[in-house]
């Protein structure tokens, strides 16, 4: 069975030429036709910067998919009784049967989570995750431990996406390389990520278990202002 799965780090839609445009980071990712899309850096009725707009029920009724979401930030209603909420997504075209946030570290400004879900698809059980790790060596080094921890208890098929803020061949990447499968060696070309329009960094990735098969992974560069990052997309195959 073939998958096409998308890490996007959408900036709350705020493009690099700082306007707001929640429309292009859709067009980036749709001709695509991906199964699933994990997004970090994502508003929900959070502030003026994103016009208080619940960004994840617009993505997913604008890509007519499912959807779930992790906060990273929640903070009281303003001009609402909904919570003003930032954090990670997961947009699926397969129903999304359990959704879990789990809290990694409760950052001063921002806390880390792990976004988990379970999707079915067909008589197929899968498992995805939705993170975005640190800026800060320890504090993501502390995120790794927690996520290799969670994973090694999981059944597989399991997918990882996100922008992990590391560099390949670190320690933080081979400890996660040493459970699951980066999806950028199977990559014939370069896949950096960041910064979008001049990108010299993998900073976003996919990882998976073992017992799927890469069939290819490449960067979408059809919008390179919709945000500072630049979606990830990688081919798979689940036995």
């Amino acid at each position: 069975m073939q998958i096409k799965v998308i890490t996007f780090n959408i900036h709350h839609g705020k493009g690099i030429d700082g306007k707001l445009n929640l429309n292009r980071i859709a067009e980036a990712v749709e001709e695509s036709e991906a199964d699933f899309i994990a997004l970090n850096e994502v508003d929900r009725f959070f502030s003026k910067r994103s016009d208080y707009a619940d960004q994840v029920s617009w993505l997913a009724e604008r890509l007519k998919m499912n959807s779930a979401f992790g906060a990273a930030i929640s903070l009281k209603p303003k001009n609402s009784d909904a919570k003003r909420e930032y954090g990670n997504a997961l947009l699926s075209r397969y129903p999304i049967v359990s959704v879990k946030n789990h809290l990694m570290d409760s950052g001063i400004i921002e806390g880390r989570v792990l976004l988990e879900t379970d999707v079915l698809m067909k008589e197929i059980s899968l498992r995805m995750y939705v993170t975005h790790l640190s800026l800060n060596p320890l504090s993501r080094k502390k995120q790794i431990d927690f996520i290799a921890d969670k994973i090694t208890e999981d059944r597989p098929p399991v997918i990882i996406a996100g922008n992990w803020n590391m560099k390949p061949g670190g320690k933080a990447w081979r400890k996660i390389s040493g459970i699951l499968k980066d999806c950028y060696a199977t990559a014939s070309t370069p896949c950096h990520t960041f910064p979008s329009l001049r990108p010299v960094m993998k900073i976003d990735y996919i990882f998976t278990s073992r017992n799927i098969h890469v069939a290819s992974v490449e960067v979408i560069k059809k919008i390179p202002a919709a945000s500072d990052h630049l979606p990830l997309i990688a081919t798979l195959i689940l036995n």
